[in-house]
């Protein structure tokens, strides 16, 4: 009887350990990325719109109010528009379904024709559809530099490496990027939270250095932190990399 009951004891803590390993730490009350961009423009940064990496301002029409000396050398008509940045962009994560390598017998367009890719995984993954949709990844930036910095992974650059838009100290050179120092935090605190969030998800070394490294040199602000609060209330899971810090400095303050 003894040995019955301690064997029962023994499946039980397993059992528990398996569903708590289990546990989705990321979005599983978003699958619409429309959804998402609609929840971030109304209800989180209503009282507080202005881009990322650049600061510039927007209004409730997404139209942009661009500063003196902010330049556009590429995709000029989509500087007067915000977008909705991943920060971890699709592809960085998108490529670990098969659904974005490789396709699916379920996408097929009116043509007959297979594709895959972003719109192959969103189609068919629930899991990539929640990755997608994660307000905690989603920023806006104006138009055009979302567009100059699509996939490109960030990194330190050389000081001779020029700003790409002007007054926006915004760098981009080849494949990689790097944000203005304003933007370095809030980028590093997402790469961490999505890794934390999403198995699938892995940075490399380097990439892990280099967030740790932004996170530390760049805390979390106020607004960093409201912005988070808000999110968790309407996504319904929390950014502990964000929130702890938060909470260290007596900033995450419900109403």
């Amino acid at each position: 009887m003894k040995k019955a009951l301690f064997f029962i004891t023994l499946l039980s803590c397993f059992s528990i350990q398996v569903v708590s390993a289990n546990v989705q730490k990321g979005n599983v009350s978003i699958q619409s990325f429309n959804q998402a961009k609609k929840l971030l423009e109304r209800e989180v940064v209503f009282d507080r719109r202005v881009t990322l990496y650049c600061g510039v301002s927007f209004d409730g029409h997404k139209n942009t109010k661009l500063p003196a000396g902010f330049e556009s050398p590429a995709h000029q008509k989509r500087a007067h528009k915000i977008e909705w940045e991943h920060v971890v962009p699709a592809e960085n994560f998108g490529r670990a379904f098969s659904e974005w390598r490789e396709g699916s017998p379920m996408c097929i367009d009116n043509k007959g024709k297979a594709f895959k890719g972003r719109k192959c995984a969103e189609k068919v993954n629930t899991e990539f559809r929640y990755m997608l949709s994660d307000m905690y990844n989603l920023y806006p930036a104006v138009g055009s530099v979302n567009a100059e910095r699509g996939n490109k992974n960030f990194e330190m650059m050389s000081k001779s490496v020029p700003s790409r838009f002007g007054v926006c100290e915004m760098k981009i050179s080849g494949d990689k990027a790097e944000p203005p120092a304003r933007a370095k935090g809030a980028v590093a605190r997402t790469y961490k939270y999505m890794e934390y969030a999403y198995p699938r998800y892995q940075m490399s070394s380097s990439q892990k250095r280099l967030m740790n490294a932004w996170d530390k040199q760049h805390p979390v602000e106020q607004w960093e932190c409201t912005r988070a609060l808000r999110i968790e209330q309407l996504q319904g899971n929390e950014n502990p990399i964000v929130k702890q810090a938060c909470i260290a400095k007596g900033m995450w303050r419900k109403k």
